[in-house]
Parts: C-alpha cells; structure tokens; sequence
C-alpha cells in the first residue's frame, strides 16, 4: 500500500471512530444511570420483538414501602436498594430476557419460559429480593411485590396490555403480601382507566 493509498484511509478511519463513539453515547442515553438496566422507551422496543415468542412471560417488579427506606436510611441507602433489585432482576431474566427501570421503584421484565418453571423461578426471585442489598445493613430490606403474565394466554394482546394484567397482578399480590401472582385467564382488563406518571400509578375504577 503507497502513501497516496494510507492517506485516503484516514478520513475513513476518522469516520469509523465518530461512528463508534456515537453509537456508545447512544447506548448510554438508553441506559437507567442508577441500575444500568434499560430505559422505558427502549425496553419497550426490546420486550414487543421478545413477545413474537410464545415462551415470553411479562413480569412487573414494584419495591414496597421505598419511600420509607428513603426516609429512614437516606437516598443512597435506597439508591443501593435499587440497583441491588436490578442486579437480581436481571440475572433471574437471562440473557435472552430484557430487563428495564420504568420509573422510580418499578421495573419491568420479560424473560423466555424455556421450560416452563416460571413460577418457580419467580417465587425464589421473591425470596432473593427481600434480602438485604449488598453492601447494606439488614435494616435496610424490603420485599418486592412481583406480577406476571404469559403472553400465550392472551394472544394478540400487545405489551401495553399485557403489562396492564401484569399491573393489576403485582397490585395484588402487594395487598395480599404474598409471593408473585399471576394473572389469571380471562379477567377483565381495566383498559384506559390505569394512568402511569413516572414509574407511579394512580388507579381510578368506577363504582361497582
């Protein structure tokens, strides 16, 4: 290769740097600074290709009683439960699974049930959660209330609705105070009457 031939190669090189640098920033914008887990906007994108599988199961992770961590032990004690609830999040997702932080204390997954042990994956899920984040007093724990959902039981719904089921499932199993409940077949959604404002829900049901 002459001289002539290195040089025209710079502006190229020069390129492909820029374009690698760009594409980083860009992961990083998708990122939840706090977790390392994905964002809202591009957990969603990742989760509706995983739905195309019929093995995907679409689980809701909401920490109880946050605010009362936060106020007890500070934000940096419940900065460390966060990212402790992500860590465990995503290694009981997988790598074929997408894990994101939606907002606050909730967070969104769906795996692959290869197998179909997901509730028994999500009942040792539950268990983990509730112990201390590493690092931490024992003082500073709390449970997670987790509800979940397979798409196969409700063919052609999209992730908006099934993470609604999923929602209404977690909300159970948070007034019940037990272990992962799933959403059962069948049940009517309340569709349009669950309002998400960052990572919160205000649920406002008509009169029976």
């Amino acid at each position: 290769m002459n001289a002539l031939d290195l040089l025209a190669l710079v502006p190229l090189a020069g390129w492909a740097a820029h374009v690698t640098v760009l594409r980083r920033g860009l992961t990083r914008a998708r990122r939840d600074p706090l977790t390392g887990l994905w964002t809202r906007d591009a957990f969603t994108r990742k989760a509706r290709r995983l739905l195309r599988d019929k093995r995907a199961v679409v689980v809701l992770a909401d920490v109880d009683h946050f605010k009362q961590v936060n106020d007890t032990h500070g934000h940096a004690a419940g900065d460390a439960l966060l990212a402790s609830v992500a860590r465990r999040l995503a290694h009981a997702t997988g790598a074929d699974g997408v894990c994101g932080r939606l907002g606050g204390d909730e967070f969104a997954a769906v795996l692959l049930d290869k197998d179909g042990t997901a509730a028994d994956l999500l009942a040792l899920l539950h268990g983990v959660l509730a112990r201390p984040a590493e690092g931490q007093p024992s003082e500073v724990a709390t449970t997670v209330s987790l509800g979940w959902v397979r798409a196969a039981d409700h063919s052609g719904e999209g992730l908006s609705a099934l993470l609604g089921r999923a929602d209404e499932a977690m909300y159970e199993a948070k007034r019940a105070a037990h272990g992962p409940v799933r959403a059962p077949l069948g049940r009517r959604l309340w569709a349009g009457l669950t309002f998400r404002r960052g990572g919160r829900r205000d649920t406002h049901r008509p009169a029976a």
